[in-house]
């Protein structure tokens, strides 16, 4: 083997306020130097003088002068197969408004006739009166095909009248437990939105199940797309079967260059029975990239449908209030067992919980394992955490529950003024995202983008943590300026606190030597002076195990 480096990545050293160089290590002293070198995939040395002799005439370096090296983002909550799913078929997130939305739904539908169905996402509620698009748009464009469209959340679906006639839903047909169908108020007439469950189970169903070689498809595009953006690792929140043999076929094959940590979907409408197929699961998919370690719940839906699961009802956006408290789908009692049952087996539990009551059941849950178990060490998080009451904020701390932040939802925008607000009311809408508040209570925390419900770009969630300020709207007031976080805090809770989420904090979320060569290359220095739009940042290469698996033109 040779004494050289297979790669140096090198720039200036900065001092700055608690920040001294390029390379923002995250270690425990939060210090910083001006060279890495990597063999292999390990760094091997740090610092300027220790890497010169270590570069040799074969050693690749990368001149990171005007900008800064930070470790590899790591993903705590996203989705990468149904998003690169999307990308190849019907990718709505780049697009604009009811009217942009249809021409690239046209444009699709003219250039592929032969498809059976028509699928995709990545709509915004915001663009629709009442966040409910209709049926007759999608009859216009493809009356003959069936068309099925998530929206940005992915918490309802968008159809048209084929794909309600195949599925037999018609004014006659009951909403199920964990969902409904939307209906016309004259008419009664399925209008062509299916929320929550309706909509599940209309892709579960109906839908014609995609191919292995569909998803593996769909997780390269992905994979390629995270990469580009400096995230070389990731939990993937939401794993099923076909997703679960992807991703073991992508790494015996060497294609998976992420390091992954799968979150095995829990089905809502069975009981503690499913855990003997996550314990086979676990056992024959835990190796080399991919690690099927963990257990997904989501107890709750979300605001924007009114299927948040609250304490008190919502508001009626009228000044009053209704009946409705949102929905949970596991009752209280099933949730504390299933979290038990799956922490004394040493699975990690990742919950999602919206609103304040499903936060106040996750938590509960959390407390129940404890008590039951013991602290075993299996660093359960609850993603979203959207609403969350004082009372709760230090439980997180005390329980050992890592916050799993969306930091990008955190800004004043349309879906929230219109469909958010309105109907919680503005007491409760002022304790929406806590971040602040969890930082000063001494939670962990840890961030995920939910793509493809917003931007993956890990750059554009770090300003609007630190800012609370939509990155494109920089004009706006901040959304609760009183929860923004410190720039170091937010940075270290992608790499360190997601790598740490992931069980892999001793190889990666930080730049150490003998630690795994996962890195960043930035285009600039976030730390330096007048650095303020985060957001505008780029990422010029990335570096996943020693391999060099982006570089930017």
């Amino acid at each position: 083997m040779s004494k050289y480096a297979d790669l140096v990545v090198t720039g200036p050293l900065y001092t700055g306020p608690s920040y001294t160089g390029p390379s923002y290590t995250v270690d425990l002293r939060r210090s910083a130097s001006d060279a890495v070198a990597v063999r292999g995939d390990r760094i091997v040395a740090i610092g300027a003088e220790q890497v010169r002799e270590l570069t040799g005439p074969r050693t690749r370096v990368i001149d990171a002068s005007a900008g800064m090296i930070v470790p590899g983002f790591q993903d705590a909550h996203v989705h990468p197969p149904a998003a690169g799913r999307n990308r190849l078929n019907v990718w709505l997130n780049d697009a604009t408004g009811r009217h942009e939305y249809l021409a690239v739904l046209a444009e699709f539908a003219q250039h592929n006739p032969g498809d059976s169905w028509i699928i995709g996402g990545g709509w915004a509620m915001g663009h629709f009166p009442g966040g409910l698009p209709r049926k007759e748009d999608l009859d216009a464009i493809a009356p003959d095909r069936p068309v099925f469209l998530f929206n940005r959340d992915v918490h309802g679906a968008w159809v048209n009248s084929r794909a309600l006639e195949l599925a037999g839903i018609t004014k006659d047909t009951a909403d199920p437990f964990d969902g409904r169908i939307e209906r016309d108020l004259v008419t009664g007439e399925p209008t062509g939105m299916l929320h929550e469950g309706a909509a599940y189970s209309f892709e579960r169903d109906v839908i014609p199940l995609p191919s292995r070689s569909d998803w593996e498809a769909g997780i390269r595009n992905a994979q390629a797309h995270l990469h580009s953006l400096g995230i070389t690792g990731w939990q993937d929140a939401w794993v099923t079967p076909g997703t679960y043999e992807a991703y073991q076929s992508l790494d015996r094959s060497g294609q998976l260059t992420g390091r992954v940590v799968g979150a095995l979907w829990w089905d809502r409408h069975r009981g503690l029975d499913q855990i003997a197929e996550f314990l086979t699961q676990r056992e024959a998919g835990t190796r080399g990239r991919f690690h099927p370690i963990t257990v997904k719940i989501m107890t709750d839906g979300v605001l924007e449908n009114q299927t948040g699961a609250l304490l008190e009802p919502y508001c009626d956006g009228c000044g009053g209030h209704s009946d409705n408290t949102g929905l949970t789908y596991l009752d209280r009692d099933l949730l504390a067992a299933a979290v038990t049952e799956l922490d004394r087996l040493d699975f990690q539990v990742h919950l999602h919980a919206i609103g304040d009551r499903a936060v106040r059941n996750a938590l509960d849950a959390v407390q129940a394992a404890r008590i039951a178990n013991g602290a075993r060490g299996n660093r359960h998080h609850i993603a979203h955490i959207q609403l969350i009451q004082p009372e709760d904020i230090p439980r997180f701390g005390e329980l050992g529950v890592t916050a799993n932040c969306q930091a990008y939802w955190a800004q004043s925008e349309p879906q929230m003024d219109e469909l958010t607000v309105p109907f919680i009311g503005r007491d409760r809408a002022e304790l929406q995202y806590p971040f602040g508040d969890l930082m000063r209570s001494g939670a962990t925390l840890a961030m995920g983008s939910d793509w493809s419900v917003t931007t993956a770009n890990p750059l554009e969630q770090l300003e609007v943590a630190v800012t609370r300020i939509d990155p494109e709207n920089r004009g706006n007031a901040p959304f609760l300026p009183e929860q923004k976080l410190p720039l170091p805090i937010a940075l270290a809770a992608f790499t360190a606190g997601s790598a740490y989420v992931n069980f892999d904090e001793g190889d990666a979320g930080s730049i150490e030597v003998g630690k795994r060569a996962d890195l960043a290359v930035l285009d600039r220095n976030l730390f330096a002076p007048g650095s303020d739009h985060i957001g505008d940042a780029r990422v010029l290469a990335t570096v996943a195990s020693g391999k060099l698996v982006f570089e930017r033109d």
